[in-house]
């Protein structure tokens, strides 16, 4: 087989991959699971050692049924604002800081004195104040680069570190509009010496490395591409084109991201926009969504109640769920409590109350956006695991008030695929 293209997607529960071939078409995917984070308090990380093994793995697995030989380009995404630092081998020096760590509140409140408002580097879980936590442990003395998580997959397939792309470093403090690292960096101290270079998303920069190549099976002549965000890489395994398109990730998070010709920046209500070509993918993310469910149900509970739902009435509760306090978009408030009473004594309509108010939270999202000049949604494009959902579906087509579909390919490896062919020049 000539001519394919792997996508890799490091997530919060596992890794995946996804092998197109040159017309874009799926041939084959697989997975590893991941073991939760650790977490204490605000603090949750993880050992990126797991995602690499993780990865290999799902690569493995994918050369079961795929011609690894094929595999002429290769692209990862991973979490947006997971962070770590690396000495010079690119070995790590600190666990990895996930995207939903949040105990740099010190290292925030000194970015938000000197950084302009429109910056995606504002809040304690952005990857420019995971950079400034981690810079003044006592591991920095051995830190040689800040990655993200992305990046360090693709250093480790590369054998080479401190590629990043435009995407990944928008909440370390880069400015996608200049294409540059701010001079405002300097006033927090920040060695440019430890921030990775930014490329196009899909832009190849390495051979891979020829071990990692004999070991996984794959081509030692395949290229390592510059990667994007689990959420950019969602957002193009939908194939949305049209600004006004919409995206809604029911993930872990609830994640909106909606095609624009102009940027759309907010910090203070938690609104960023990515660059994607010469548009934007203006959106936030949520605290919502699969893991303030998960705080009432477990999956196999959510599937039996399913079928009880009853979209064409509405229960009423007016509840904003979360897993625990705290919301960063389209409410910007680190404290908000999680509004879940009263509960009505009926398992499935407490559930149904629950998916209604993750919905309502969508709509607010997509409001918030077009307070601020995006344009309003003409369609929403549903991906993730709550996307297989009928009747949230339905619940959320009324809440939005335009057609709300699910997409063909849902998957974050399939649009991280996609990038590996198309996303930069060979």
């Amino acid at each position: 087989m000539a001519g394919a293209f792997l996508g890799i997607d490091v997530g919060t529960g596992g890794v995946r991959a996804c092998a197109v071939d040159a017309r874009g078409s799926m041939f084959g995917m697989e997975s590893a699971t991941l073991p939760p984070p650790r977490h204490d308090g605000n603090a949750i990380d993880q050992d990126p050692e797991l995602w690499w093994d993780a990865t290999i793995v799902a690569i493995c697995k994918l050369g079961r049924s795929v011609d690894l030989q094929a595999i002429e380009r290769v692209c990862v995404d991973g979490t947006s604002g997971t962070l770590l630092m690396v000495d010079a081998a690119g070995r790590p020096c600190t666990p990895g800081l996930m995207y939903n760590d949040t105990r740099a509140t010190t290292e925030a409140a000194r970015i938000a004195a000197v950084a302009p408002a429109d910056s995606g580097a504002h809040g304690a879980s952005s990857a420019l104040a995971k950079l400034l936590y981690l810079s003044s442990r006592s591991e920095r003395s051995q830190a040689h680069l800040a990655v993200h998580q992305a990046d360090w997959i693709a250093g480790r397939l590369a054998g080479q570190h401190g590629i990043s792309d435009e995407n990944n470093v928008l909440k370390l403090g880069y400015d996608p509009v200049t294409r540059s690292w701010p001079a405002w960096l300097d006033e927090l101290g920040v060695s440019r010496k430890l921030l990775p270079k930014a490329m196009i998303p899909g832009t190849p920069f390495a051979d891979i490395d020829r071990t990692v190549a004999a070991t996984l099976g794959l081509s030692p002549s395949a290229r390592i591409a510059a990667g994007t965000t689990d959420g950019v890489a969602a957002f193009m395994a939908t194939q949305a084109d049209e600004p006004g398109d919409a995206v809604t990730s029911l993930g872990t998070t609830l994640v909106v991201k909606l095609l624009a010709t102009r940027p759309i920046f907010a910090a203070s209500q938690g609104v960023y926009s990515h660059r994607l070509g010469e548009r934007w993918l203006a959106g936030g993310a949520s605290n919502s969504g699969g893991g303030a469910l998960l705080a009432h149900f477990t999956a196999a509970d959510m599937e039996r109640l399913t079928p009880q739902l009853r979209p064409e009435t509405p229960t009423g509760l007016d509840y904003y769920p979360l897993p625990k306090p705290g919301e960063r978009f389209p409410i910007a408030d680190p404290a908000l409590p999680a509004r879940v009473t009263p509960r009505p004594a009926e398992d499935h309509r407490f559930f149904q109350a629950l998916l209604e108010g993750i919905a309502a939270i969508e709509s607010l999202a997509y409001r918030r956006l077009a307070d601020l000049g995006a344009p309003k949604p003409r369609r929403v494009i549903s991906i993730g695991g709550g996307a297989k959902n009928a009747a949230w579906t339905e619940m959320r087509r009324c809440a939005l008030g335009v057609p709300v579909t699910v997409a063909e390919e849902t998957e974050a490896s399939y649009g991280a695929a996609l990038l590996a062919l198309r996303g930069g020049p060979p």
